[in-house]
C-alpha cells in the first residue's frame, strides 16, 4: 500500500508534511507503521497549486529517502494546497507515468488502495473513457483510471466528489457482475486547486487508513499521523467524504455496497 499527504490552508513549506515531522512522509517511504507493506519505494511525486491554475508536479521512480532534490525542493517550496504520495507498486509496474499524483488541466488526484480483480475489469473500464480522456493516459494503474473517469463525468456536470462516488459505485457494479472475489479499496485525494476532497471507502469495509489533523492555519489528510507525539489526529470513518475548504471542513458517509464474492 502506498502513503500519502495533503494540505490546504495559510501558505506552508513542503518540508512540514515530508521531511520535518517525525514521522514524516519521507520516514514512511522506509517504514511505513500502518500498511500492509512496510516500504514504499517504488517512486514518489509531489503536487501543488501556485500562482497559475495548473498545478505544478515532480515525480521520479526511486524512493522518496534517496533523493536529494525532493529534500531541496520541500525547503523552498511553499504552497497553500499541495501534494505528496510515496508508492508501493499494485496496479501498473515501477515507472514514472505510474507515480502519482496525476494532473489534469486544474486538478490533481493521488490514491492509496486498489481495484479487486483489475485485470479481469480493465478493458471495460477503459471503454468507458470518451476518447479524449483515453488519449492522455499515460501509465498502467487503476489510480489514474480512476481519475480520468471522474474527470469524465465531471466534463459532463457532475460535482467533483460525486463524479467519483458515482465511478466507485459504477466499479463496483461491474465487480459484483463478474463475480470478482477481491475488494476495492479506496483511500484518496483529489482537488481542483480551491477545494481537496478526501475519500475513504471500501467495498468490503476495510478502506486503507486516513487520517485529518486541523492546525493552526490550516488541516493535513494523511495515511498515518506525521508526529506520534502531537495529539489531534482523527482516523476518519469508514466511508467518510471530506471536503476542505478555506476555513470549513465537512465530513459525510457514503455507503458503499459490498462487491466481493465468498
Amino acid at each position: 500500500m502506498c502513503r500519502l499527504a495533503a494540505y490546504l490552508g495559510e501558505p506552508l513549506f513542503l518540508e512540514e508534511l515530508i521531511a520535518k515531522p517525525r514521522h514524516s512522509l519521507m520516514r514512511q517511504s522506509l517504514r511505513a507503521e500502518e500498511a500492509q507493506v512496510v516500504t514504499n519505494g517504488d517512486g514518489f511525486g509531489i503536487g501543488w497549486y501556485g500562482e497559475r491554475d495548473e498545478p505544478g508536479v515532480y515525480r521520479e521512480v526511486m524512493p522518496a529517502w534517496s533523493d536529494d532534490n525532493l529534500l531541496a525542493l520541500s525547503q523552498t517550496l511553499r504552497s497553500r494546497l499541495f501534494f505528496a504520495h510515496v508508492r508501493a507498486a499494485t496496479a501498473g509496474g515501477i515507472a514514472r507515468q505510474n507515480c502519482h499524483p496525476f494532473r489534469h488541466d486544474g486538478y490533481l488526484f493521488m490514491h492509496n488502495g486498489q481495484i479487486g480483480g483489475y485485470a479481469q475489469l480493465r478493458r471495460t473500464l477503459e471503454s468507458w473513457l470518451p476518447d479524449d480522456l483515453y488519449a492522455l493516459r499515460r501509465g498502467a494503474t487503476d489510480s489514474e483510471l480512476l481519475f480520468l473517469l471522474a474527470l469524465a463525468r465531471v466534463a459532463d456536470g457532475e460535482a467533483l466528489p460525486q463524479a467519483m462516488l458515482g465511478v466507485l459505485d459504477r466499479t463496483m457494479a461491474l465487480m459484483r457482475e463478474r463475480a470478482v472475489h477481491q475488494p476495492l479499496r479506496f483511500a484518496a485525494v483529489l482537488a481542483d486547486g480551491r477545494q481537496l476532497h478526501a475519500f475513504r471507502i471500501a467495498s468490503d469495509g476495510q478502506p486503507p487508513t486516513l487520517y485529518l489533523h486541523k492546525r493552526k492555519g490550516g488541516t493535513i489528510v494523511a495515511s498515518e499521523p506525521l508526529g506520534d507525539d502531537e495529539p489531534g489526529w482523527d482516523l476518519l470513518p469508514v466511508g467518510a467524504v471530506v471536503t476542505l475548504a478555506r476555513g470549513r471542513v465537512s465530513i459525510d458517509i457514503h455507503r458503499a455496497e459490498a462487491c466481493a464474492v465468498s
